[in-house]
């Protein structure tokens, strides 16, 4: 079978999805319409040549600008759908989806009618799902306090919380006892680390967060007993290719270290971010991965299998994804 056949074909996991940044073009048009909001890119086309970013703050001052048209429950109900919809297209069979609730509940949008409008769409959809709450790292600790306990009537509809937005200068450190609160009430942890921020930033998530895996972490490289540590642990790494290429933490796909990651015995995870914004989702980025990189099929099995062994699913429900991915 062709590589990239057999990359359509074999079952996904998907752990690293920011369901905000799967928000089409297309469709944030239509809702901005619906909700009388004034977009400042005055179409679809004009508003995806801006996406060009030079970092991850460039990608973030566009991405709330987007998110700013999410008004209603309805309004988050067809975005989760639109993205499970496209998932289910490239085989992804399960995803755990991250939200930011900090991005509307600051303006005024109650957290009720983001959790509803998300849920009830993981629910309809045609795809297994999970939910990861994420605190904005650049926002305080005791804003991230407020939001842990403004979800504790909703933890039967979240697995995990997370940590995510403007890496630089906002360490893990800072929400070490927001993160015990969580864990303490019952939620597993997740954080982004060693993105644009430093290896340390790695080790802080794993000592002061006890995460069970780093979302992107691409940086722990620099850091030779990191990457031994990562490896004998079997910690999880949810990477993003097109969108650190995009994002300009490598300068191009051939220089990504993917590949090397499992090489050194990472469990390493393909995963698209923000699709809508980086041009790509699972299988895009699986394509471009094993184009620039000259990915084999084993190397491309084991990463599907790494999906499935890195997700929140139960035992039995990983080991029977992991029997599709074989015969795949």
């Amino acid at each position: 079978m062709p590589l990239p056949e057999l990359i359509r074909r074999i079952p996904k996991a998907e752990l690293h999805i920011h369901i905000e940044g799967s928000l089409e073009p297309e469709l944030m048009f239509e809702i901005a319409r619906r909700n009388g909001v004034a977009l400042r890119h005055g179409s679809v086309d004009a508003l995806r040549q801006a996406y060009q970013f030079s970092d991850l703050q460039s990608f973030l001052d566009i991405y709330y600008q987007g998110a700013a048209v999410l008004r209603r429950e309805r309004d988050f109900y067809e975005m989760t759908m639109a993205y499970l919809q496209r998932a289910a297209a490239d085989n992804v069979r399960h995803a755990e989806i991250f939200f930011d609730p900090q991005t509307h509940t600051g303006r005024g949008i109650a957290f009720a009618s983001v959790i509803d409008g998300i849920s009830t769409a993981l629910r309809d959809g045609p795809i297994s799902s999970r939910l990861i709450l994420c605190f904005l790292r650049h926002l305080s600790a005791e804003s991230a306090m407020r939001t842990l306990e403004e979800a504790l009537p909703y933890r039967d509809r979240i697995v995990a919380v997370g940590l995510d937005s403007a890496e630089t200068g906002n360490p893990p450190s800072k929400f070490t006892a927001v993160f015990a609160r969580a864990r303490e009430e019952g939620f597993l942890t997740v954080a982004h680390a060693g993105e644009e921020g430093p290896p340390s930033y790695i080790e802080e998530a794993l000592t002061l967060l006890r995460v069970s895996r780093i979302d992107h972490g691409v940086r722990c490289l620099e850091d030779p007993p990191l990457v031994d540590d990562l490896a004998a642990r079997r910690i999880p790494l949810t990477v993003c290719p097109l969108s650190n290429v995009k994002l300009r933490v490598f300068r191009s796909m051939q220089d990504h270290p993917l590949r090397t990651l499992l090489q050194r015995g990472i469990v390493a995870t393909v995963n698209s971010d923000d699709p809508a914004y980086f041009g790509g989702y699972v299988v895009d980025n699986y394509l471009a991965a094993a184009s620039a990189l000259g990915l084999q099929e084993a190397e491309v099995r084991t990463l599907a299998r790494n999906s499935f062994v890195a997700s929140f699913l139960p035992d039995d429900q990983k080991r029977g994804y992991l029997r599709e991915v074989e015969r795949a």
